[in-house]
C-alpha cells in the first residue's frame, strides 16, 4: 500500500508591497496551529515517510515543523518547486515517479486550489476544502508509485484544525 498525505501551510501573512507572495511567513498562529496539527498527525502516522514542500516560505516553515515534531533534520526535507509553481496531477505523478519504491509514505507540503483538486481526484470521494493547516491522507492498493491513478485512492483520514484542537 502507497499513501500520499497532503498538507496545506499554515495561516501566513497577509500580501505587503514589501514582499512577494513566495516569501509571505506563517504568523504565530500559523505556527502554533501547524505545531498541533504535526502532533495529531503523529497520532495517525508514526512515520511522514519522504517529506517534500513547496519552496514557499509559508509551505516551507510547515514541513519544518512537522519534520521537528518527528525528529526529521530539515537537510532531510526535499524542496520541489512544482508543488508552488505548476502542481497538476501530471507534475504530481513526477515526483511519485522519482520516488523509492521502498518508501511507502510521502507527506507534501503545498497549497490550495491543488491541495484541495488532487486529492479529490485521486480518491473517489469528495471532502470540501482543504483549510490551512489541514490534513488530508489518500491510501492506494498498490506496490508501486506508478500504480497511483486518478479515481484509485481511499481517504483515510482528514484533520481539519476546528475539529482536532
Amino acid at each position: 500500500m502507497k499513501k500520499i498525505i497532503f498538507v496545506r501551510h499554515g495561516k501566513a501573512e497577509e500580501p505587503a508591497a514589501e514582499f512577494t507572495d513566495f516569501e509571505r511567513s506563517l504568523t504565530a498562529q500559523g505556527k502554533e496551529i501547524s505545531r498541533l496539527m504535526a502532533l495529531k498527525l503523529k497520532e495517525k502516522e508514526t512515520d511522514p515517510g519522504t517529506i517534500i514542500t513547496s519552496p514557499a516560505f509559508r509551505a516551507l516553515e510547515t514541513a519544518f515543523i512537522f519534520a521537528g515534531i518527528y525528529g526529521i533534520k530539515p537537510e532531510k526535507v526535499i524542496f520541489n518547486s512544482n508543488l508552488y509553481f505548476d502542481l497538476s496531477q501530471d507534475s504530481l505523478m513526477t515526483i511519485l515517479k522519482n520516488t523509492k519504491e521502498d518508501v511507502d509514505t510521502i507527506t507534501l507540503f503545498g497549497h490550495n486550489p491543488s491541495f484541495t483538486e488532487l486529492p479529490e481526484l485521486l480518491s473517489k470521494e469528495s471532502f470540501g476544502i482543504l483549510p490551512k493547516s489541514g490534513i488530508i491522507c489518500l491510501s492506494f492498493k498498490t506496490k508501486t508509485w506508478s500504480g497511483i491513478s486518478r479515481n484509485g485512492g481511499h481517504i483515510d483520514y482528514f484533520l481539519k484544525p476546528k475539529k482536532v484542537l
